[in-house]
């Protein structure tokens, strides 16, 4: 990993682009305004100077993160470097986790979808069942 400078400040969409919660600045100065996120606690801007020791509480979806700003990075790295940004609550992690966990047990009890339009075959077996009971 670089170097990083822990006193500089950085934009929070930036910041927030860069640790990799969302995937431009675009949606993350639109989760900002949207109140998805907050700074220390308040509703914020994107242009909020965000440094190292800001906590931030983030609602992505139906999931939430509580953390620590570690390094106030403005450039984006790769997903091992980003996760090193910052530092989630225990509670927090298992709070995701137990909502991902009721996510995945809710889509397994789902009906699965079929598989689209039938195939000429399923087509001719189609009409063969429905002519002889016809």
């Amino acid at each position: 990993m670089t170097n990083f400078d822990l006193t500089a400040t950085v934009r929070l969409d930036k910041w927030l682009w860069a640790a990799r919660f969302f995937k431009t600045r675009q949606i993350a100065a639109e989760a900002i305004n949207g109140g998805k996120v907050h700074l220390n606690g308040q509703r914020t801007k994107p242009g909020k100077e965000v440094k190292a020791g800001n906590h931030l509480r983030i609602h992505k979806g139906s999931l939430e993160w509580d953390i620590q700003v570690s390094v106030p990075a403005d450039r984006r790295r790769p997903a091992t470097e980003a996760r090193l940004f910052y530092e989630e609550t225990p509670e927090s992690v298992a709070r995701r986790e137990k909502v991902i966990e009721a996510q995945r047990l809710e889509r397994a009890s789902m009906p699965q979808p079929t598989h689209g339009k039938p195939s000429k075959r399923d087509r001719r077996m189609i009409h063969r069942f429905t002519n002889k009971s016809g």
